[in-house]
């Protein structure tokens, strides 16, 4: 006999003779004809090769290969409407688990508003949060560590983690994020409405994280110089109040500001070229098929990110 030769409807079958003694009433308690039942023991025995019932004056009783089929159905049956209600917990959104992994920046800005609109929204999804810059996060979707992450990208990027590292990845773009250059509200550049990187060729920067570092190095190149990095740090608290300090100038996007706050005594303005970086979504494609995970990324998509200076792509 194969595996094949059993079914969950024939467990459920012998299981409700077991429990009511006659096919008849086994009948009723599963909504089927007593007929209907009949042909489906023949069918379920022929498969076994054993009799599962066997007349007992007016009723019938359960054969050795039937009680041994009545047995498991127990547990099988049990097990199956435990995972049947499971699922329609999962279809409803009663239950649920998202892991969400996102950069610094978003931990302190769209990641409280979104675990709080997911609890108002979703109170039985649970979610676990991972921080991790964009090329950790993408491999932690790719390596299936996380659901979804929060990444950003830089246009022109050459080492771009949703280029080869992303492939078969779902990436969804869902704010721009403008650079801003960060100036001690004294320097000569201060009062201008835009800033021209290329009048920035002798000035001490203030570098963030490694990515946006190597943005850094690529606008400049495009200006036609190298900048003199003199000072690193990836708190932007801190970047912040260097820059008050008057020890060098820095490039944030409005993201970092937004969830930083600003400082006395530091202006920012956005660059000649309007640069900018994106806010991704990314997750493995399908994903929305799952029902918390897709709701969860709808409520991200539904977030408005202008309090942090985003703008709609």
């Amino acid at each position: 006999m194969l595996l094949d030769d059993l079914d969950s409807h024939s467990l459920r079958v012998v299981r409700a003779i077991a429990d009511h003694g006659s096919i008849t009433r086994a009948a009723e308690s599963l909504g089927y004809s007593q007929p209907a039942i009949s042909q489906h023991l023949r069918r379920l025995e022929t498969r076994i090769g054993m009799p599962v019932v066997a007349r007992a004056g007016r009723g019938v009783r359960l054969t050795e290969a039937g009680r041994v089929l009545a047995r498991h159905a127990r547990a099988v049956t049990t097990a199956l409407d435990a995972a049947a209600g499971e699922l329609a917990d999962l279809r409803g959104l009663r239950t649920g688990r998202v892991r969400l992994a996102g950069f610094p920046s978003a931990s302190s800005s769209l990641v409280p508003r979104l675990l709080n609109t997911m609890e108002a929204e979703h109170p039985g999804v649970r979610i676990t949060y991972l921080e991790a810059e964009p090329p950790e996060a993408v491999a932690a979707v790719r390596d299936q560590t996380a659901d979804l992450a929060i990444t950003f990208s830089y246009p022109g990027d050459r080492v771009d983690p949703h280029r080869e590292s992303a492939r078969g990845l779902a990436v969804v773009p869902l704010w721009k994020d403008e650079m801003l250059v960060a100036l001690r509200a004294d320097h000569p550049l201060a009062r201008r409405p835009r800033v021209d990187l290329a009048e920035l060729a002798s000035a001490s920067w203030i570098g963030g994280c490694p990515r946006c570092r190597g943005h850094l190095l690529e606008l400049a190149d495009a200006c036609g110089y190298a900048p003199r990095i003199a000072y690193e740090t990836d708190n932007f608290i801190a970047v912040l109040r260097m820059v008050a300090e008057g020890v060098g100038v820095a490039l944030l996007p409005a993201l970092a500001v937004g969830s930083a706050g600003t400082v006395d005594g530091v202006v920012l303005r956005p660059t000649a070229n309007r640069d900018h970086r994106t806010i991704n979504l990314v997750a493995a494609a399908g994903s929305d098929a799952v029902p918390a995970i897709a709701a969860t990324a709808d409520v991200l998509l539904a977030l408005d990110g202008a309090p942090w200076g985003l703008s709609a792509l």
